[in-house]
């Protein structure tokens, strides 16, 4: 268990860096793919899983985010639909989406809650959404930050270039 922590730790100082790459490049699959596997060793820590749960828990956690993100992608691409068309009641259309995908969302966790307590406890369940909002914040954090250090790099430069030119002038 303190070799996981240890590694979580050493994976967490990584972040900027990964939030750099994210900044620059959203849908890079190796930027994705490091930051599932600082989500593993976050969740697995913060859920205090076995071996012998994370065996199991891993592919059903995973199938379940799978199903939900496609729910999340329909009620994007149903958005981004209406918005193009001109539709008088898209509003009222996109408000009945929002709830159909919400009780089918609702209906996911339900079924992949009792998956779930097949494999891990009901106390680590309750955690799981927590440690799950936690990392999303703090790789949120991490990209912020990171963009405030651009910024300032950038106006460092600016500033920098202008002292240069005014003093050829």
């Amino acid at each position: 268990m303190r070799k996981l922590l240890i590694m979580v730790v050493w994976m967490l100082s990584g972040l900027s860096a990964i939030a750099q790459d994210q900044t620059e490049n959203e849908q890079d699959p190796k930027t994705l793919e490091k930051i599932n596997a600082l989500r593993i060793a976050y969740i697995s820590e913060k859920l205090g899983l076995t071996t012998d749960q994370a065996e199991k828990f891993w592919p059903v956690y995973r199938e379940f985010s799978d199903k939900r993100r496609d729910l999340r992608q329909e009620l994007i691409a149903a958005r981004k639909d209406l918005k193009q068309g001109q539709d008088p009641d898209k509003d009222a259309k996109l408000m009945k989406l929002g709830l159909d995908l919400k009780q089918r969302e609702l209906d996911l966790e339900k079924t992949y809650s009792d998956k779930l307590l097949k494999v891990i406890t009901a106390q680590q369940i309750l955690s799981l959404r927590k440690a799950e909002g936690d990392f999303q914040q703090m790789i949120r954090d991490q990209i912020q930050q990171r963009r405030l250090m651009q910024q300032r790099n950038e106006t460092i430069r600016e500033r920098n270039q202008r002292l240069k030119q005014q003093q050829r002038n």
